[in-house]
């Protein structure tokens, strides 16, 4: 199973986020465990560092912490074509327009978000962390 994870899902599991890091953590557990190959965007990055570095306030330490987020997770590419079908997208917002296009191009499974509604159109089925967990207890 492939999965891409949101940048929500991300930040809640790295700077644990309560109440919503508990299921993002697990998640990171998960895909530690190869029970799932789980994305991230490209797109996503440079937001997972910006976050991450308004927390830590250190250039090293956020590089650090991306090299071990980039060891679990595979950074799939958002191209120019997923830019532009996203203009066409049913979903409203676009960010999460271009983020349903990667995801669909890149042939996963689920988006795991937090923020369902926003992705209720999107080409791939969405799952909160939660049930995305939930999930795979029934695999």
């Amino acid at each position: 199973m492939k999965i891409l994870v949101d940048t929500c899902v991300i930040i809640d599991a790295l700077q644990d986020r309560r109440p919503f890091s508990h299921f993002a953590q697990q998640i990171f557990i998960e895909v530690a465990k190869r029970t799932v190959t789980a994305c991230i965007s490209a797109k996503s990055v440079t937001d997972i560092y910006y976050l991450t570095h308004r927390q830590t306030h250190s250039d090293s330490q956020t590089r650090e912490i991306l090299r071990k987020l980039f060891s679990l997770f595979e950074v799939v590419d958002t191209l120019g074509i997923d830019c532009q079908n996203a203009v066409s997208s049913q979903i409203g917002d676009y960010e999460d327009a271009v983020m349903s296009e990667t995801a669909f191009r890149n042939s996963v499974d689920y988006i795991v978000t937090r923020n369902e509604k926003d992705y209720s159109k999107a080409k791939v089925p969405v799952l909160s962390p939660a049930d995305f967990i939930s999930e795979l207890a029934n695999l």
